[in-house]
């Protein structure tokens, strides 16, 4: 049963010329009248409630028939409320209509069109941008505001001001940017200094607790991102500096209380400058300090990357094409290579080992193989030479000739972040492999695997964060090799270079080499 009166439905079709309508049509009508009325009903109702009014207009019904995509209403856009009267037409049957006020069509005629009425448009400014008010036309200028602070303002104002605001040699204060409390002064200058301070590591130790653990720092992250920036753009020659640096912003990272989103772009830059940075501190070449540092770098890369890549989706895509780029650059000194490796490794994890680094070892084996010629061909001495030798003593593909040239030491850097980053696929080799297979790799491939890395990593210097080890002297047991290991060591110098697949195949790891010649 319809509340909609039938009967109306019925005027209604009989008015277009249907004369014969059924009860049933009349009722099922009646009733999706009820329903499109109750809708439009409860969209308007929406529409006064947003408004704030507690009056229904017919702006509102307007509103609801707009946005459920139905022929607006005409002839009712008066802001005016509607006046409704009564009429009887029997006992029991009242009429309401809209009362229309008697208009003199003359005076109508002869009435001048009034202005056209301007649409109601919303538009949006920056008011300041970080504390500096731009200079666009919605907001005031600097002579506006000026005259403005100076105007005397109501009845009881000082006549003294007045005449300020006419004067030529009035010293206006500037408008500050932000304002800090003299506490959180003090504390920023200390906190700084405590960090620089390489004479007392406690303080340096209590400067940076108190930066991963303050709740009341919020004020101050805009002046420590700058304040690090500035620091590796001027001290690149300076390693312990840099080294602050990195674990001052470390630090707020690790702050759960602060707010750091805004700052992600920012924050960046430096610590991407510690990471691929040309030249990193004024140590001798073949130190491991600035490869350490790079090392902490691409950490804290990694933990950016996982903190703030949903708020900067082009953030990961960003940092790895700049690493890549670093990477295949050949006029790029070794430890740009190395910060760019560990830095796909952090940023992309085994996706981006498997589609950015392997496919570019054996191009990038020819700038290893290419800078050694250059450094014989520059004359260097013969006691160099016999330095420059390669872990098993050998030429570069570990198979017992001399005609290789041999590697710089500097290189054995590179090539262990570069094997430690492949190391990373050993895991996928276990659903390739047999599992009798898997139960016969030794005991050893199952560890961290320092002995290994150092094997793969050290020539003649000390590998970055491993052991300076040189190969054959792990005491770790080995298979004996057979027929199949010499083939898999062919196909692993085929896939990888000669360089990279000894080194690989050194490492006795099946499921590691697996996992290699399964990726096309």
């Amino acid at each position: 049963m319809s509340v909609w009166n039938p009967e109306n439905v019925r005027d209604v079709a009989e008015s277009v010329g249907m004369m014969a309508l059924s009860d049933d049509v009349a009722q099922t009508l009646a009733r999706d009248v009820e329903f499109r009325l109750s809708q439009v009903l409860e969209e308007a109702l929406k529409a006064m409630r947003h408004g704030k009014k507690t009056t229904l207009s017919t702006q509102d019904i307007s509103q609801a028939l707009r946005a459920l995509d139905a022929e607006p209403l005409y002839g009712y856009e008066s802001t005016r409320p509607l006046r409704f009267g009564e009429a009887t037409l029997g006992p029991g049957q009242p009429l309401f209509y809209v009362e229309d006020d008697e208009m003199d069509l003359e005076k109508l005629i002869n009435a001048p069109l009034p202005k056209v009425p301007r649409d109601m448009s919303f538009t949006a400014h920056w008011l300041a941008v970080e504390g500096v008010q731009p200079t666009i036309p919605q907001n005031p200028t600097t002579a506006e505001t000026r005259n403005q602070d100076l105007h005397v303002k109501g009845a009881g104002a000082s006549t003294h001001a007045a005449g300020l605001s006419t004067g030529e040699d009035v010293a206006v204060k500037p408008l500050v940017k932000h304002v800090l409390s003299k506490e959180l002064q003090l504390y920023f200058e200390r906190v700084c200094g405590g960090i620089l301070d390489e004479s007392h590591e406690e303080i340096r130790t209590a400067a940076l607790t108190s930066l991963r653990h303050d709740p009341g720092l919020h004020q101050l992250v805009p002046y420590f991102v700058q304040f690090v920036a500035e620091k590796v753009a001027h001290s690149l020659r300076h390693l312990f500096v840099l080294t602050q640096m990195v674990h001052l912003t470390s630090a707020l990272l690790e702050n759960e209380s602060l707010y750091l989103d805004p700052y992600a772009a920012s924050i960046v830059p430096p610590v991407l400058t510690c990471l691929i940075g040309r030249r990193l501190g004024d140590q001798p070449a073949g130190s491991a300090a600035p490869y350490q540092l790079r090392e902490m770098a691409a950490a804290l890369i990694g933990v950016i990357c996982k903190k703030y890549s949903g708020v900067s989706p082009t953030l990961k895509p960003r940092l790895a094409r700049t690493c890549l780029k670093h990477f295949l650059d050949p006029t790029k000194p070794m430890g740009v290579h190395f910060g760019a490796v560990l830095g796909l490794q952090a940023v992309g994890g085994t996706e981006a080992i498997r589609a950015l680094i392997l496919p570019n070892l054996k191009a990038y084996e020819t700038v290893l193989v290419d800078r050694a010629y250059a450094a014989d061909e520059a004359g260097s001495s013969q006691a160099d030479r016999n330095n420059n030798v390669h872990m098993d003593g050998q030429d570069g593909d570990g198979d017992g000739d001399v005609a290789d040239p041999p590697l710089r030491p500097e290189s054995g850097t590179v090539i262990g972040a570069v094997v430690r980053a492949l190391m990373s696929l050993e895991a996928e080799g276990a659903s390739i492999l047999p599992e009798s297979s898997t139960q016969a790799e030794p005991d050893h491939a199952m560890t961290n695997g320092e002995v290994d890395i150092a094997t793969a990593g050290s020539i003649t210097g000390t590998t970055a964060g491993t052991s300076s080890t040189a190969a054959g002297t792990s005491t770790a047991p080995r298979r004996a090799h057979t027929h199949d290991d010499a083939t898999t060591r062919q196909k692993l110098k085929e896939k990888l270079g000669p360089v990279f697949g000894s080194r690989v195949y050194a490492l006795d790891r099946p499921r590691l080499w697996a996992a290699l010649l399964s990726e096309q």
